[in-house]
């Protein structure tokens, strides 16, 4: 899979080892967080909003409300920087100084497109869904008319974009590793609970193995 080129954002320049412009670690790290963090400009004040999304293709999607202030001023042309960020674990030094976190991160920075054709917006639909709960779409009854028209389908393309990626124990100072204090990784993963049956659910539906399996991410476990 090919590498995106380098652009005077997307330079690393704090441990510049750490990331990647391959889109294929770029494109597993989206696939498996579940909220992005959106950045932009309204009313000459700088906003972030916490959102859901999903990824098709080389585009990330976003979705809400066609009254939404961040989806309206997207639309309009303001541009995004996007984020999002998986957590792996507390790294514990013998120095307060070197303590860290291991993580996977993504930065996108680009405009957003509003998906207008009714195929397109109904599969990006579709794409939120699926990326969630997978095998989720095809059980459930899809967006009628009136609740298309009043969902905003924003696309994204990831085409300026970087990872960042921080693995392993402790860095320290050579004199500190003497130092008779535990140190090491505290691994953190998304727990999945045991599914709630909703209280109106009918007698005799049974938890699907697509939930009662449900599991989020392939490298933390």
């Amino acid at each position: 899979m090919p590498h995106l080129p380098v652009s005077p954002r997307t330079r690393l320049k704090r441990a510049p080892a750490r990331g990647s412009h391959d889109l294929e670690t770029i494109f597993a790290i989206l696939d498996e967080g579940l909220v992005c963090h959106i950045a932009f400009v309204h009313d000459d004040a700088p906003c972030v909003i916490p959102t859901i999304y999903a990824r098709s293709g080389d585009s990330l999607l976003i979705h809400g409300s066609t009254a939404n202030r961040m989806l309206r001023t997207l639309r309009d042309g303001s541009p995004a920087c996007v984020s999002v960020t998986l957590l792996d674990g507390l790294v514990l030094a013998r120095s307060a100084f070197h303590h860290s976190m291991n993580y996977r991160s993504v930065v996108i920075y680009g405009r957003a497109e509003e998906i207008t054709d009714g195929v397109q917006k109904q599969a990006a639909l579709r794409a939120f869904l699926d990326h969630a709960v997978p095998n989720r779409w095809d059980q459930v009854r899809p967006p009628n008319r009136e609740e298309t028209l009043r969902t905003m389908v924003l696309r994204i393309p990831v085409h300026e974009a970087s990872a960042k990626i921080r693995s392993g124990g402790p860095v320290e100072d050579e004199q500190d590793y003497e130092r008779e204090v535990w140190a090491g990784v505290l691994p953190l993963t998304v727990e999945v609970g045991k599914p709630l049956d909703d209280q109106r659910l009918a007698d005799g539906i049974e938890v699907p193995g697509y939930v009662s399996n449900y599991r989020r991410g392939q490298l933390n476990g």
